[in-house]
C-alpha cells in the first residue's frame, strides 16, 4: 500500500509536461495539470484503477474503498505555485502542494501491527485482510497535513 503511495504522488511528478498549447504560459499548464487531480479527470481514474487493481493483498470491497479514498486525497489537494523559470524551451515550475499525511498513518498502523500481532490473526495465523481493513480505516481518520515542493520540468513541442 506504500508503494501504492509513493506511485500515485509520482504521477503528480513524472507525467509529462509540455508547453505545445499556443498562448499558454507554463504555470497554466501546471495549473491545468494539477486541477486535473482536483477534478479527477478521466485520465486520472485510470491511473487509480490501474494501481489499485494490480494491489493483490486487497480484496474487491478493499479496492474500492481504496480508490474512494485515493479519489478524496486528490480533490483535497491544494497547491501555490512558487515560482516560473523559463530558459529556451525548457520551463521550470515550483509548486507547493499540501495533501492529508497518508504516510504518517501507514507508518503508525506498522508499528501497531507488530506489536499488537494477535489482532489480525484468524485461527492462530496471521490474516492480511484484517490488517488491511485496519490500515484502510485509519486511513479514513487522517487529518494531518504534509507540504511537498515539486519542480515541473516543461519543454516546447516542435
Amino acid at each position: 500500500m506504500k508503494k501504492m503511495l509513493l506511485g500515485l504522488m509520482s504521477f503528480l511528478v513524472l507525467t509529462g509536461c509540455t508547453m505545445g498549447k499556443t498562448g499558454t504560459t507554463p504555470t497554466k499548464q501546471v495549473e491545468e495539470y494539477l486541477g486535473n487531480y482536483q477534478t479527477l479527470h478521466s485520465n486520472v481514474i485510470e491511473k487509480i484503477d490501474d494501481i489499485v487493481d494490480k494491489e493483490l493483498t486487497f480484496t474487491d470491497v478493499q479496492k474500492q474503498s481504496y480508490k474512494d479514498l485515493i479519489k478524496t486525497h486528490f480533490q483535497n489537494l491544494t497547491y501555490m505555485i512558487k515560482e516560473e523559470t523559463i530558459n529556451g524551451d525548457k520551463a521550470t515550475v515550483e509548486a507547493e502542494v499540501e495533501v492529508t499525511d497518508y504516510s504518517k498513518i501507514l507508518k503508525e498502523a506498522e508499528a501497531y501491527k507488530t506489536s499488537n500481532e494477535a489482532e489480525f490473526q484468524t485461527d492462530g495465523n496471521y490474516d492480511e485482510t484484517l490488517y488491511n481493513d485496519y490500515k484502510l480505516n485509519r486511513i479514513k481518520e487522517a487529518t494531518e497535513k504534509v507540504k511537498y515542493t515539486i519542480y515541473f520540468t516543461l519543454t516546447k513541442d516542435g
